[in-house]
């Protein structure tokens, strides 16, 4: 389907889970550092929730749970509030979860992609799909995440004050 859907010209579809928690009564979110040459040395508008691309057949709450397990080594559990799609700007259309969770970032590991790197060079390297996780309070979320992420902030603000 994912063929399909891109020969029509429909954008890629991903899923991904914003996983939070608390600590001392503040909210904290977990964001995930883009691995590979093009991210290195990129940091504020850089983040991004954990998220991939749903296969073909593929429930979106599953293409989250899988996605965020190969990126980060954890499996999460729990239930996924849906907090609806966004728009990146490339297009790619995203359906995020949020899930009240906990994670030790250090035990964190992620899979490895493998690029061609020097884009036309004919030489592939691997690199991790992200090279490290973090906790950020809100203020501080909202200057790293993707711009086009910060919806899904706002609806997690308001799902957590429900």
């Amino acid at each position: 389907m994912a063929g399909r859907a891109q020969r029509k010209g429909l954008p890629k579809r991903s899923a991904g889970i914003l996983m939070h928690r608390r600590a001392n009564g503040e909210l904290l979110v977990l964001l995930a550092h883009p691995g590979g040459p093009f991210w290195r040395g990129k940091d504020v508008g850089a983040w991004s929730i954990p998220k991939g691309g749903i296969e073909a057949g593929e429930q979106a709450e599953a293409a989250a749970r899988r996605e965020f397990a190969e990126e980060t080594g954890f499996s999460p559990s729990g239930v996924l509030h849906p907090l609806g799609t966004i728009r990146q700007r490339s297009g790619k259309v995203v359906e995020a979860f949020a899930l009240e969770g906990d994670f030790d970032i250090d035990q964190f590991r992620s899979a490895v992609v493998e690029i061609e790197w020097p884009p036309g060079r004919g030489r592939v390297q691997s690199f991790p799909e992200i090279d490290r996780l973090g906790w950020f309070a809100f203020p501080m979320a909202r200057e790293k995440i993707l711009p086009a992420q910060l919806p899904l902030l706002d609806r997690l603000e308001v799902l957590a004050s429900a």
